[in-house]
């Protein structure tokens, strides 16, 4: 399997990409060639620095002169920067020389160069990122996470076909449940946007819809996909983020005032531990794009090299468990295609 990284995507780039993957190259057996793609310059001093062999067979430098910057607009950046390091990546998929690409760039570049270059799977209009956080039974998918702010109630159908294609293959869910996003779990409540999607759902073969969510069920109920549009989950998923940083540094702070708390925080080390990761995007890598013609995998701006790993982790599984093909044959399985087209 041949993948290919941004490596000048991120806040810290391209350390933590190098570093990222340095471990999957060591970890990752299914991944055969890695292209690494940015300033050649300054890569081939970065993995000099952590001692990545460049004679290694399995790695290949593909020079990119340009750099989308984090605060830049995406689309209009990716038309004017055509040798940035999100496109030339982009294009090594669109060519068929690799089989997925990660970044933990601008993101807007990245959903805006995958629409262009690779355009989407038949029966979608739009994509969507799937973005996963922990809950009690598992983990619960948010779709879309950002990349369609002004989504439409067909483009969030497909997004259910979607999630629950990657649910079912990748994450090894029997029988994904998928809720909507609404103020509240009664049929009736939400706005003209979320009525109307409900309605569809309800008519839509081959998901397990289970109607209206709140915001405390994602982390309470049996729930594999959580719909909404991508201004809604982009708002959402941050505040989890900002929520799960400011309880962890409140406990520190709490725990660090006595030294009878900080025995017990000793005692307990090991359930913090595991808590921290669980909680940590980290662990998660990197969010599918779901529904372009191609595997684009999303990691966060902030990654560590460990996130990196972890999300070309996610590249690997979901050209394994071929999703995209899935995805198709499940949007082709829906009688009415008006359901998920235009």
């Amino acid at each position: 399997m041949k993948l290919v990284l941004d490596a000048m995507g991120g806040d810290h780039a391209p350390s933590i990409n190098i570093g990222g993957a340095v471990d999957a190259l060591r970890l990752y057996p299914k991944l055969k060639h890695l292209f690494l793609v940015g300033d050649q310059a300054v890569l081939k001093e970065e993995c000099a620095r952590q001692g990545l062999d460049l004679n290694d067979p399995r790695v290949s430098l593909v020079h990119a002169p340009e750099v989308i910057d984090m605060c830049e607009p995406g689309a209009k950046t990716v038309r004017r920067k055509k040798l940035s390091s999100i496109n030339v990546a982009m294009d090594l998929v669109k060519d068929g020389h690799a089989d997925a690409f990660v970044s933990a760039g601008n993101t807007g570049a990245v959903v805006a160069s995958a629409t262009l270059k690779l355009r989407t799977l038949k029966g979608v209009d739009r994509a969507g990122i799937s973005t996963a956080i922990p809950n009690e039974y598992g983990l619960c998918s948010i779709l879309d996470a950002g990349a369609n702010p002004e989504a439409k109630p067909e483009h969030l159908v497909a997004y259910a076909v979607m999630g629950t294609a990657f649910a079912r293959h990748v994450l090894g869910v029997k029988a994904p449940r998928v809720g909507l996003m609404s103020n509240g779990e009664e049929d009736e409540k939400g706005t003209a946007f979320t009525k109307e999607t409900f309605k569809l759902l309800k008519a839509t073969p081959g998901i397990h819809f289970i109607g209206n969510v709140e915001g405390t069920d994602l982390f309470e109920t049996e729930l594999d996909v959580v719909l909404c549009d991508g201004f809604t989950g982009n708002v959402m998923l941050k505040t989890v983020e900002s929520t799960a940083k400011a309880v962890s540094k409140w406990l520190k702070a709490e725990i660090i005032a006595s030294p009878l708390r900080m025995l017990g925080a000793l005692i307990a080390k090991g359930a913090f531990t595991a808590l921290k990761e669980k909680s940590s995007y980290e662990t998660y890598g990197g969010s599918p794009l779901l529904g372009v013609n191609g595997v684009v995998i999303i990691a966060h701006g902030s990654s560590s090299a460990l996130a990196v790993r972890n999300a070309i982790r996610v590249g690997i599984e979901t050209v394994a468990h071929r999703v995209n093909p899935r995805i198709e044959e499940a949007l082709a399985a829906i009688c009415k295609p008006a359901v998920v087209g235009n």
